[in-house]
């Protein structure tokens, strides 16, 4: 996959990176620590502009983001609800009273749920769907998506424009970060859940 991203980059330049970005939001398996670092190192010996990189990279980021917040206005709350009461949800153990509790979570904490798991891999994709289902408001899921995204671009472009054509060093570096990232992310989402039970037994 790394040689035929650096192929479309080295082709189609900032309309690469911009449509690669835009698929990785979607398709999480691609590698956006490639695209970006190989887009930072093509400023290096290329005509492309960094700034550039940033502004198409972040857009592709923004825009990929979009298309899961639509669909997770598509799947609101009340159609999982539906699907709660329904004996799918039976089957997992689900009840409404959980999907209001997720809902209230993401309406107090969300601003800072979308902006830091930019972060985060994989989760940094997905996190758009909960955002449109709790019905984030728009204008602020852009703003926050946008804050995240472009920190998150501009520190593996530089990167990649400083390391020159060791950018695959980088690339190494940022996969471990990322697997650190990722486990500590799902530690803490198995430590909330076992809290959240524990409470609801001491409730019972």
């Amino acid at each position: 996959m790394q040689s035929t991203i650096i192929t479309l980059i080295n082709k189609y330049g900032y309309f690469g990176i911009f449509s690669l970005i835009t698929l990785e939001n979607i398709f999480p398996p691609i590698p956006s620590e490639v695209v970006l670092t190989f887009g930072g190192f093509m400023t290096t010996y290329s005509q492309m502009n960094m700034g550039f990189v940033i502004l198409f990279s972040t857009l592709g980021s923004v825009f990929g983001a979009i298309i899961l917040y639509s669909i997770g206005k598509i799947l609101n709350k009340d159609r999982l609800i539906n699907i709660v009461n329904s004996k799918m949800g039976k089957v997992l153990c689900l009840k409404e009273t959980d999907i209001e509790k997720a809902n209230h979570w993401f309406e107090k904490r969300g601003n800072q749920a979308v902006l830091f798991c930019r972060f985060v891999p994989i989760v940094r994709s997905l996190i758009s769907i909960p955002a449109g289902m709790s019905e984030m408001h728009f204008l602020k899921f852009i703003w926050y998506t946008l804050c995240g995204s472009l920190i998150w671009n501009f520190i593996l472009i530089f990167l990649g424009s400083k390391v020159g054509s060791h950018f695959d060093r980088i690339i190494k570096i940022i996969n471990k970060y990322s697997y650190i990232t990722l486990t500590f992310f799902i530690i803490l989402v198995i430590v909330g859940i076992v809290l959240l039970i524990r409470r609801e037994k001491k409730h019972k």
